[in-house]
């Protein structure tokens, strides 16, 4: 499933980038007073990933992970307890590792497998192809929640996007045909 996704990884890393760069107090900014700080949608996006892919589709590797316990409150429940980029990368890499694995492993095939779920009593049904989808875009949405939150600031957003396209050379651009 890896080529299929192409790009995640990148968008990851744009991530690490930016948070592995911000001080302190700019990972404390918010986009307003009722939303959460940069580190804690960090945090919540590295947790969703483990939460999804080890205790609702059991993935193994929880373990390796800074949240040993998916299912439990994560990071950015505590407010009163900031993270540092350090633990925010690690929480992003690590994680990230997960999801690269199981994109190297999962076939098409296995990829309408369900898993349940209980919400409020409720049985829910994901299946995998769900759950990357759901993975995918929630990465997408707070980095640019992170984005939004630096940009009020004066700093710079995250960029999903560099490292995505080829930038040809004067000479070759003239010759190249357009899309």
């Amino acid at each position: 499933m890896a080529p299929f996704c192409d790009g995640w990884g990148l968008s990851n890393e744009r991530l690490v980038e930016t948070i592995g760069a911000l001080s302190v107090e700019a990972l404390g900014l918010r986009a307003g007073s009722d939303l959460w700080p940069i580190w804690a949608i960090t945090a919540h996006l590295a947790g969703a990933r483990v939460y999804w892919l080890c205790a609702i589709l059991k993935e193994p590797a929880a373990e390796s992970m800074p949240f040993s316990k998916p299912t439990g409150e994560g990071w950015e429940d505590d407010l009163t307890h900031p993270r540092q980029a350090g633990e925010l990368i690690f929480a992003l890499e690590s994680s990230w590792k997960m999801v690269e694995a199981c994109l190297e492993r999962w076939t098409p095939a296995m990829l309408q497998d369900e898993f349940r779920r209980e919400v409020d009593g409720k049985i829910q049904l994901h299946s995998r192809q769900s759950v990357i989808v759901r993975l995918l875009t929630h990465d997408a949405y707070h980095a640019g929640e992170i984005s939004q939150a630096l940009g009020m600031h004066g700093l710079q957003e995250v960029d999903l996007w560099t490292g995505r396209h080829r930038i040809l050379a004067p000479e070759r651009a003239k010759t190249q045909p357009e899309a």
